[in-house]
């Protein structure tokens, strides 16, 4: 345990971080997944949907440096070539 006040601080402060970064990257597993189902399915109306909100949730996560942007753009350019290409 730090002796310095600062230093405790920092320590609640990053285990904060770190729990919104996990529910952040627990929620881009979950879109992602329902991007997988959706295209599984055949319907193209909800594919494209869930890819959208795949999309979005992947910038807002790139832009706050909870993955990295190179990820981000990988798994869009995954998800372009599989759903919005087929539809």
């Amino acid at each position: 345990m730090a002796n310095i006040q600062s230093s405790r601080k920092d320590i609640r402060r990053i285990a904060k971080l770190t729990e919104h970064n996990r529910q952040v990257r627990s929620r881009l597993k979950t879109l992602n997944k329902n991007v997988e189902k959706a295209a599984q399915t055949g319907d193209a109306a909800e594919a494209k949907a869930a890819a959208q909100a795949f999309v979005s949730a992947l910038d807002k996560a790139a832009k706050r440096d909870i993955i990295h942007p190179n990820k981000a753009r990988r798994h869009q350019q995954a998800v372009s070539k599989h759903i919005f290409a087929a539809s």
